[in-house]
């Protein structure tokens, strides 16, 4: 039987998992619910595994988003990743949070081959994580954290033409109002479902993660302050 695979994506304000069959969708289920990750990943994933007829004895491999992304919900979908591959005594897998959107984008894209796949998650100020794909999901540029300006991507727009989105894409949109090179789309946001094929393929070659050592892709230093001491 081919593998069956859990894919949770905790890494924005919805939480999703999905179920897939050697990269086929069986299920899914998400909450639109901010700040609830913690306390409903594992609900949303028992009521997947019950409604779509299968058990946690099932899975093959348990696949996490890797980041870049929030921080906390980062560390919830990792928690509860490895919490269940401990327990189940099954693969974790790690996929890359831009690159399942860049995979996400590109499915539903009309002429897809005709464009580079721009995910931006919004960071500080004029500050985004990105990175670049073709439609095929190979890497242009890689994850990177980015301060925008009105030469951002200068080089690669010389040749080709950017589909820029995610939650901090509007941050570009008005500094290349001007060009035609790029378009943006709007509503875009992580999802359990774009993370089967990607996870699937990982599975196949076997590039399975240490699930005691394993932490999340931040791309950057988390940003903490000390409290000040009480007089």
């Amino acid at each position: 039987m081919s593998a069956l695979i859990l894919s949770l994506e905790t890494s924005s304000p919805i939480c999703s998992v999905a179920l897939h069959r050697a990269g086929e969708l069986v299920g899914q289920s998400e909450l639109r619910l901010e700040k609830s990750h913690s306390s409903h990943v594992s609900v949303l994933t028992n009521q997947l595994l019950e409604n779509t007829g299968h058990s946690l004895r099932d899975l093959a491999a348990v696949a996490v988003s890797d980041g870049p992304g929030s921080y906390t919900g980062l560390r919830i979908g990792a928690a509860a990743a490895k919490g269940l591959c401990f327990a189940l005594d099954t693969p974790l897998l790690a996929v890359s949070t831009l690159q399942a959107l860049a995979v996400q984008v590109a499915a539903t894209t009309a002429q897809p081959e005709h464009y580079l796949f721009c995910p931006m998650l919004d960071a500080r100020r004029m500050e985004v994580y990105t990175a670049l794909y073709t439609h095929a999901a190979e890497t242009v540029l890689a994850p990177t954290p980015l301060i925008l300006d009105e030469h951002s991507f200068a080089e690669q727009l010389a040749h080709y033409q950017l589909l820029c989105f995610g939650s901090g894409a509007s941050k570009f949109q008005p500094l290349v109002a001007a060009s035609s090179q790029v378009q943006f789309l709007t509503g875009v946001q992580p999802s359990a479902i774009a993370m089967g094929v990607l996870a699937y393929e990982a599975y196949q070659r076997q590039e399975f993660r240490d699930v005691a050592y394993y932490e999340p892709f931040y791309l950057k230093e988390v940003y903490t302050t000390t409290p000040k001491p009480r007089v």
